[in-house]
């Protein structure tokens, strides 16, 4: 599901790009840090957000280092190190703990089963420092099976299963708790970012999605508001009036997370997360919606 939150690397200036970078490369070299080769497996673009967010706003002491890496041995890269770095590693492992764990209560897939058992010591290790953090991603994560499970059953329960801001506001309520790190007058703020954030995420992974999860029956929440409305399974969502319903509801969560982040003192950094927020986010969509419009050339010319 994460991977989306991303820069737009030909918007951001070279220094810019090099920072980025660094909180990229220094996140993974705090995964194996504190948890070994396994942990970089799990790194991704959307707990280095975090990190530059939390580095942005609380301004911990930051070292940066030049250091090979096991897959860059050629040449030394910067590497940040600070504590929100450190604690965005710890978030990352407990997301990709519960990823895994959903794989396979999803879709039995195998992997999923490996990477939690991997990472189950550190999980217990991190469940155990951040108890809050925690609790709030296993709780909606239960409910957003309890969602999924009730529309494979031909039940909503009550409508919630085809109700957009319902399932996609369970990742924004979990990763909304993530972005809290301390309990200060910047936690509203923070939790609105990371909750626009995870409702933005979950419903573009079900635009990613969607086709797969129409040929192996699996949940997808666009789907179920198809079906509920009466539509038919064949319905392209990249046609009108379904692009401009999806694009319009995702732009909305974009200006709410990005508006929260403004009213943030965050000076170093601001033109990286600016980037992201305004513009990286975005690219992922642009590659699906001109990877659908290829594939319909693709057909109209064979049926010419």
């Amino acid at each position: 599901m994460f991977g989306y939150i991303y820069v737009n690397e030909q918007e951001l200036k070279l220094r810019e790009y090099t920072t980025y970078r660094s909180f990229y490369c220094g996140l993974c070299q705090e995964l194996h840090h504190r948890y070994g080769r396994r942990a970089q497996m799990v790194l991704n673009y959307d707990t280095t957000f975090l990190a530059i967010v939390l580095t942005g706003l609380y301004e911990p002491e930051t070292l940066t280092e030049e250091k090979r890496c096991l897959l860059h041995p050629v040449h030394k890269h910067p590497m940040a190190k600070n504590d929100a770095i450190g604690y965005a590693a710890d978030m990352c492992v407990l997301l990709a703990y519960q990823k895994g764990m959903d794989d396979w209560e999803d879709e039995r897939r195998v992997s999923g089963r490996t990477a939690a058992a991997l990472l189950g010591s550190a999980y217990k290790e991190i469940a155990a420092r951040y108890p809050r953090q925690t609790k709030a991603v296993e709780e909606n994560i239960r409910l957003l099976h309890e969602a999924e499970d009730g529309w494979k059953d031909g039940r909503t329960l009550d409508g919630l299963s085809d109700d957009i801001d319902y399932v996609a506001g369970l990742t924004g309520n979990f990763l909304g708790e993530l972005y809290v790190w301390k309990d200060d007058i910047w936690q509203g703020d923070l939790r609105q970012i990371g909750f626009y954030l995870g409702k933005f995420i979950y419903l573009l992974d079900a635009v990613e999605d969607i086709e797969k999860d129409r040929k192996h029956g699996n949940y997808n929440v666009i789907e179920a508001v198809l079906r509920a409305k009466g539509r038919s399974e064949s319905e392209d969502i990249w046609e009108e009036p379904y692009r401009s319903e999806i694009q319009k509801i995702l732009a909305g969560m974009m200006t709410e997370a990005s508006r929260a982040f403004e009213r943030l003192p965050v000076l170093e950094y601001a033109p990286i997360i600016r980037n992201i927020l305004y513009s990286g986010v975005w690219c992922k969509y642009t590659a699906l919606r001109d990877k659908s419009e290829k594939k319909k050339k693709g057909r109209e010319s064979a049926a010419q």
